[in-house]
């Protein structure tokens, strides 16, 4: 064993002294062939930003020159900064992921961003390291070095991963496009991408609002070099239609081309975000997804690291009969990718992959029948989703009956109350959970529904909320804490009853500290309000 002063520092490769200066050109072309051949534009703007490219490039050399990172047994260090000079230090017990990407122009010089995640679910800048940039060959050798598991298997989902991989059922062995198996022959397959799943793209909100953030930023150029779309030789005709047409053609028009560039839009960027995507297993548990077609991303997850698997269902995509699919493992934050495994896919498919992740069954996983919760909850679920579109109704009418012109939003207000309640009824049949050998399997959302299997051993404790409206009704909802994903998973409105039996099952631990809760069930206090379900049905949770 070597220790930490036997080991050389390490620079970043020489290369990312080009490749940083090169990034600030490629965003300044739109602009530079506009005023080359347009002739407008502010040149005064450009001449700044030629001028911060430069500084750019100073810093660039000098963050080059004072650089540099080791990983020792234990450690992975790093330290950098002239100025303001930053040391880092990761212990590698701690290290969660391993994440690297590669725009067009690290691929053009054979470059890769390396970015190592510690413990917390926070951001890589204060939990975790960034090389950037590394040669691919070291990204890639640094990656499995960090990864590395010892010689003994690794239990996934209460197996032990080892050995040659199989295939999990109902999930294709994938061969290159030869005929002879691929680079991955040494990993377990669990999904490529199909292209039928790209109907589901339009079905996302982040592809929708990523096509806004895109057609915002060209209009933002074109708006600061001063061009105006009425000056273009077929706009002239285009306004007067307009003005001699009816509003509501007009309205029609304005709204059937934003949605086609909205489809369009969402489909190129499934394609960029999931091209060449393929997730693998290795023998040691570690999941692999690569994805991206200008840019390139691998994202790495340690199967010791792995606590479960979640299966998202907003309502467009549940709407088209499609989900998605993410591991829960701890160092995976909240951001909208931390985690994601699949692009937007049929339900079965995501199913099947959350099953195949957590090592259960699909009906013991997301598919599992989970045990529904009280009445009450019933109740409870219309009377958030009613009592808000009402109060929202009376105003609509107030408005409709007091502003001229606006006699539509009555109407419109009505119809959103009477939505409302099949809303209720839907979140209400979407709650439940279960607990199972090795997962507790909870449900919940109507507009977002939610199916998360998380390992028991993966709980470290709870939370209890009990608001006023609950405490009438004798309801708590129950929050399995987690250094996974989201760092909890609610079970909502149950009685303290099942809740505290829950809780003791899954982490017997905390039970003496739910006895009070214990003690107010003995007393009878919430039984003489009805659970909904007989002792029977509660010892389930034992």
């Amino acid at each position: 064993m070597t220790t930490p002063a036997e080991v050389p520092w390490r620079r970043l490769d020489g290369k990312m002294l080009v490749v940083a200066p090169l990034q600030h050109v490629v965003r300044l072309l739109p602009v530079l062939v506009i005023l080359l051949f347009t002739g407008r534009g502010d040149p005064v703007r450009l001449w700044i930003t030629l001028g911060i490219t430069v500084i750019l490039i100073v810093l660039g050399v000098v963050r080059w020159k004072t650089t540099r990172y080791r990983i020792t047994d234990d450690r992975v260090e790093l330290h950098s900064g002239w100025v303001r000079r930053q040391r880092r230090s990761v212990p590698r017990d701690r290290l969660r992921t391993v994440d690297v990407t590669s725009t067009l122009l690290h691929r053009v010089f054979g470059l890769g961003v390396l970015h190592v995640r510690g413990a917390s679910s926070a951001s890589a800048d204060h939990h975790g390291l960034k090389l950037d940039a590394v040669s691919a060959t070291e990204a890639a050798r640094l990656r499995t070095e960090l990864l590395q598991a010892g010689p003994a298997p690794v239990r996934i989902g209460g197996r032990a991963v080892g050995g040659v991989p199989t295939a999990e059922p109902g999930l294709p062995e994938v061969v290159s496009g030869n005929g002879r198996h691929s680079d991955y022959s040494h990993s377990q397959v669990l999904s490529v991408l199909r292209w039928p799943w790209i109907r589901f793209a339009p079905l996302t909100v982040s592809a929708l609002a990523g096509t806004g953030v895109l057609v915002a930023a060209v209009w933002n150029v074109v708006s600061e070099l001063g061009l105006r779309p009425r000056d273009l030789p077929f706009a002239a005709d285009v306004e007067e239609r307009i003005r001699g047409a009816a509003i509501w053609l007009t309205v029609g028009v304005f709204a059937l081309a934003l949605l086609v560039v909205a489809i369009l839009g969402s489909l190129l960027m499934f394609t960029e975000r999931w091209w060449g995507y393929r997730l693998t297993r290795d023998d040691d548990g570690t999941l692999r997804v690569h994805r991206g077609l200008l840019t390139k991303r691998s994202l790495s997850v340690a199967g010791t690291r792995q606590r479960g698997a979640a299966v998202n269902e907003p309502l467009l995509l549940r709407a088209g009969r499609g989900a998605q699919t993410r591991v829960l493992a701890t160092g995976l934050g909240r951001g909208s990718q931390h985690g994601t495994l699949q692009p937007p896919a049929t339900r079965r498919e995501t199913h099947l992959l959350a099953a195949a992740v957590a090592g259960e069954p699909p009906e013991r996983a997301t598919l599992a029948p989970v045990l529904q919760h009280p009445r009450r909850a019933l109740w409870r679920r219309l009377t958030r989703a009613v009592v808000p579109m009402a109060v929202l109704c009376a105003a609509g009418w107030v408005v409709a009956a007091t502003v001229p012109g606006w006699y539509w939003l009555g109407p419109l207000a009505t119809v959103l109350l009477v939505l409302a309640v099949p809303v209720g009824f839907d979140r209400y049949r979407n709650l439940g959970h279960l607990l199972t050998a090795r997962h507790l399997v909870t449900r919940w959302g109507s507009l977002h529904r939610r199916t998360v299997v998380l390992e028991r051993d993966g709980v470290i404790g709870w939370r209890i909320r009990q608001s006023i409206f609950q405490r009438r009704a004798g309801l708590v909802t129950l929050e399995a804490v987690t250094a996974a994903g989201e760092g909890g998973y609610p079970v909502t409105d149950v009685t303290a009853a099942d809740g505290v039996a829950l809780a003791a099952a899954v982490t017997p631990n905390v039970f003496e500290a739910l006895a009070p809760l214990r003690a107010e069930e003995a007393a009878g206090d919430l039984a003489a309000q009805g659970a909904g379900r007989g002792p029977q049905e509660r010892l389930h949770h034992r």
